[in-house]
Parts: structure tokens; C-alpha cells; sequence
């Protein structure tokens, strides 16, 4: 991207900001009105001659920010974003909270009624579900009832992970309200920023964010193997149209599950990245290193993260080297056999549950299980490339670079069955070895030496 494009995107970011953080403003001090209202009422037993709901949240039908978009887009009642604003307080103005330290006389203690934590750095109040029973019912019991709805798994706040209840679990069942009131990650980076949030690669989230600088164009492949690529391509083109204008929801579950699988180096890889990249989607290659664990649970709760956080964002997840996780079940002889088949059966239903693409790529068709070969909508055979491709491939790789009049890539390409990944290794080396030697074209010896490096990792010499 050129200079003037990164300053104008940078502009535009910018003025979200700037927009947001109005649209917060105001909405901030309608709750802290409403805050102080509802204290009057229900601590101080004071009667002013007006209710909560007299005042009115502001107006947001003309204002153009993504905070404002989003309350338009799901039709919030003042109750909704009375808890969403609230949710958000502590991270922008945390001191409107304050008031909730105000202590009972009578029993030397923060009232009950008004719920809350306080964190183990932030030295201030930290809301739950019942602040914000608090706030909008007082002592109205049919009213609290009616928050308790807001917090339902059916609730779309909970369905779209857009905040929750985080449920702590202890040795005593706690009251549902009494648990900490959260906003997710994504939500408080796209309310406040207006970016979407894509996460980074951590222990809770063991998923790296994949691009290419290539195009399709760059991706040597067979016809009929790009023509069941295609095939996933159309799905997220038509996916929405299928599902709900022609009625087939009833008959076909969300999102799509497909399996690439084939030598390595073939362009698995890049195939995922060009599906997302085309269609405007990130992808996600989950490490499978990070997830998977020798203590019972663990897996199971690292893929748990990784579903739930990707649940609703449309993203590609791409599963590399697959049979580490997706392998064959074995006969449940001993306790051990047992908890991987109980693992692998948790993964299926996940698998299947999720309503963005997935991809499963391995070097053997074979060690898949067959329970989720069944479920793949496509499997995609990635061959090691003929001839032709493999001259496609070796001139691709070194176009605009000096070559030495003795490089023949119709000789490499007749005399080698390798695959494009090979051929970038050699690239690299060979680049390397011309330049160590103060040259700037790279000879046939450099790519033969750098030939016999990627033969020998597979035990086979020139």
C-alpha cells in the first residue's frame, strides 16, 4: 500500500475513533444520570416526581458511529443499553462506578443489592449482572425477572458473544447475577475503536492470523483440483441465499467442512489463504502443538476457545497437519483409549456445529477418522505437480531475478518431481549462495546445491 493510502486508512480509523468516543460520551452520562436516579429511589427512599425511563437515552438515529450503528442494527431497548453501556464503563470511565462503594450504616458493608467486584488491579468497581438488576429494577421483582432474560444463552448478547455472565465455578452455586458482567474482546475493541478485532496468538487463543501477497494467479494447481476449490468459493458467495431465500436451512447445517490433503509443499496452505484473502476473510491456522494435551480436559477446553471465539466472525479455520488431532479412534481398551475417542467425539460435534468453513489438511487421507471424512462436503486431493506445472513453478519462483545462461528449468523440471514448497526453499538458498559469492545471478550450481539440501530431508540424493 502506498504512503498516501496508509495515511488515509489511518485517517479513517481515526475519525471512528472520534466518533465513538462522542456517541460513548453521551451515552456514559445518560447512565450516570440514570445511576444516580436509581440511587435516589432506592437507597436514599427519596420519591422525585420521575421514573428511570423518564430519562430518555440519546438519540442516535442520525449519528453515524459504530457504537451507534450497532445499537440500530439490533433494535437495543433502553434495558439493553442500559447493560452494554455498562458493561463498557469500567474500561473508559471507570469513576461514574463510584458510587457503588457507598457503604450500608446500619451493617458497616457495600449494599447487596448493588452486586460487584473489585478487581485484583483495578482498584475500582467492577459491575455484575446484579449492578445491573440494580439499575434497572431496584426492588422490582417482576422487573429483576426480567433482566434475568437478558443474560438467557438465547439472548443474542450471549448468542453473538457480545458480553455474558462469566459463570464461576467454585465449591457453592453462586447466584447467577452475582457473576462478573463482561463484554467480549471483540466488542469492546469494535465499540471503541470501530476496528474489528482479530485476536493475537496466545495460550487462550493458540491461532495464527494467515495472509499471502500472492493471487491465484501465483497458484500452480490442477484444473479439476481448482474446480473443487471453486466449489467452496461459491458456498460463501451463496451461502446466505441458499440457506434462507430457498428455504434449505431446514435440510443443511451452517457453514462448510472440507479436507485438502495430499503430499506437502502442494499448496494446501496457500489454497486457504487465497480462499480468505478472495473473499475478504481472515483465516486462522489453529497450532496444533498448543492445543493439544496429555491431562484429561485439556484438549477439549483449548479447542473450546477456539470455537467459541470464532463462533459468528465468519472466519476460516484451518486446521494444518490434521491427523495430529482428527486421527482414527482405536478400541477403547484401557481408560487412556477411551479419553482420546471421547476427545476425537467432542471435536466431531464441534466441527460440525460451527457455521463458518473449515479445512482439515494432511499428508494421508488414511489416518483420518472416518466420522469426520463423512461430514467434509469436500475432499480435495492436492497431487504433487506434473511437468508442465513444475516448469510453471520453477519460472514463477525466479521471474525478475538474474539468472546465469547455464540454468535450464526445463531440465529441473523433467528430472525433479518436487513441489512448489521445495522449490521455494531452493529460492532461498540458492539467492543466498549467489549473493555470498558477491554475485548478483544465481548459476545452476546454487539451485543444484540447494536441489540436493531438500532431497536429503527426505533421504534421497541428486
Amino acid at each position: 500500500m502506498c504512503f498516501l493510502g496508509v495515511l488515509k486508512q489511518k485517517n479513517m480509523m481515526h475519525q471512528r475513533m472520534r466518533n465513538n468516543a462522542k456517541t460513548l460520551s453521551r451515552e456514559l452520562n445518560w447512565l450516570k444520570s440514570v445511576l444516580k436516579l436509581r440511587y435516589k429511589i432506592s437507597i436514599e427512599s427519596q420519591r422525585p416526581n420521575q421514573d428511570i425511563y423518564e430519562i430518555l437515552p440519546p438519540d442516535i438515529s442520525q449519528d453515524n458511529s459504530v457504537y451507534a450503528q450497532c445499537i440500530r442494527h439490533f433494535a437495543m431497548s433502553s434495558d439493553e443499553r442500559l447493560v452494554l453501556i455498562l458493561s463498557l464503563c469500567p474500561h473508559i470511565r471507570p469513576e461514574i462506578l463510584d458510587l457503588f462503594f457507598t457503604k450500608n450504616k446500619s451493617y458497616e458493608r457495600i449494599y447487596t443489592q448493588f452486586g460487584g467486584l473489585v478487581g485484583k488491579r483495578h482498584s475500582g468497581f467492577l459491575p455484575t449482572g446484579e449492578t445491573a438488576a440494580f439499575i434497572i429494577a431496584g426492588n422490582n421483582v417482576a422487573k429483576r425477572i426480567e433482566v434475568l432474560e437478558l443474560f438467557r444463552p438465547s439472548h443474542y448478547f450471549s448468542k453473538l458473544g457480545i458480553l455474558k455472565l462469566d459463570l464461576q465455578k467454585g465449591q457453592y452455586r453462586e447466584p447467577v447475577l452475582s457473576n462478573p458482567l463482561e463484554i467480549s474482546e471483540e466488542y469492546l475493541m469494535r465499540l471503541t475503536s470501530g476496528q474489528p478485532y482479530k485476536p493475537d496468538f496466545s495460550t487462550t487463543f493458540p491461532a495464527k492470523l494467515l495472509s499471502t501477497r500472492l493471487d491465484w494467479a501465483d497458484l500452480v494447481l490442477d484444473p479439476h483440483v481448482l474446480a473443487e476449490v471453486s466449489e467452496i468459493t461459491a458456498w460463501l458467495e451463496h451461502e446466505d441465499k441458499i440457506m434462507n431465500d430457498w428455504g434449505l436451512k431446514k435440510l443443511l447445517k451452517r457453514g462448510y467442512r472440507a479436507l485438502f490433503y495430499g503430499p506437502p509443499g502442494t499448496g494446501k496452505t496457500l489454497t486457504a489463504c487465497l480462499l480468505g484473502k478472495s473473499m475478504g476473510l481472515d483465516v486462522y491456522r489453529v497450532d496444533l502443538s498448543q492445543v493439544v494435551s496429555k491431562y484429561i480436559g485439556e484438549t477439549e477446553k483449548n479447542m473450546a476457545n477456539i470455537f467459541d471465539q470464532a463462533e459468528n466472525k465468519n472466519w476460516i479455520l484451518f486446521f494444518d497437519e490434521a491427523d495430529a488431532l482428527f486421527g482414527k479412534r482405536t478400541n477403547a481398551s484401557d481408560s487412556k483409549d477411551r479419553h482420546a475417542n471421547q476427545e476425537v467425539a467432542y471435536l466431531l460435534q464441534r466441527v460440525e456445529d460451527y457455521s463458518g468453513v473449515i479445512i482439515l489438511a494432511t499428508n494421508l487421507k488414511a489416518n483420518m477418522d472416518i466420522a469426520f471424512t463423512r461430514r467434509f462436503q469436500s475432499m480435495i486431493y492436492f497431487p504433487t505437480p506434473n511437468y508442465e506445472q513444475r516448469l510453471r513453478l520453477w519460472r514463477n519462483s525466479f521471474e525478475g531475478l538474474q539468472l546465469e545462461d547455464d540454468v535450464d528449468f526445463h531440465q529441473l523440471a523433467n528430472d525433479h518431481k518436487i513441489a512448489g514448497g521445495s522449490i521455494i526453499n531452493i529460492l532461498r538458498y540458492c539467492s543466498l549462495s549467489a549473493l555470498s559469492r558477491g554475485q548478483d545471478k544465481i548459476a545452476m550450481e546454487d539451485i543444484e546445491e540447494g536441489l540436493r539440501k531438500e532431497l536429503r530431508k527426505e533421504g534421497k540424493t541428486l
